[in-house]
């Protein structure tokens, strides 16, 4: 039974990669990737790595595991951010779609040239 909850795990976490791979190519621009890339591809990992714990069953292997997850589940969000936040204060266009632009609402956060 462990090994078969463990082996539905890591489908699932492969299909939550394959599908953060596909929303690099579908979306239209850095801050709708980088979203689908940090949610999905989180989860992913954090699944495949839940099914080896299971499938496994070593107190060494999860250890190690239960460790990469919490890591990354603290700085995947943090890296985005940063990027995120980088990549608009260097003017990279947002998508022609894009109906809210919050950081040029707020006097605080205006970009460097702005100033």
């Amino acid at each position: 039974m462990r090994e078969t909850l463990g082996g539905i795990l890591l489908l699932l976490g492969t299909v939550f990669i394959l599908l953060s791979a596909i929303g690099i190519f579908r979306m239209p621009d850095l801050y709708t990737r980088m979203s689908a890339t940090t949610k999905a591809s989180t989860l992913g990992i954090g699944l495949v790595l839940a099914g080896t714990v299971l499938y496994w069953f070593d107190i060494a292997i999860a250890a190690r595991a239960i460790s990469i997850i919490v890591f990354l589940f603290l700085t995947a969000p943090v890296a985005a951010h940063i990027i995120g936040r980088a990549a608009y204060y260097d003017r990279v266009p947002l998508w022609k779609h894009t109906k809210i632009d919050e950081l040029a609402e707020d006097p605080e956060n205006m970009r460097s040239e702005d100033k």
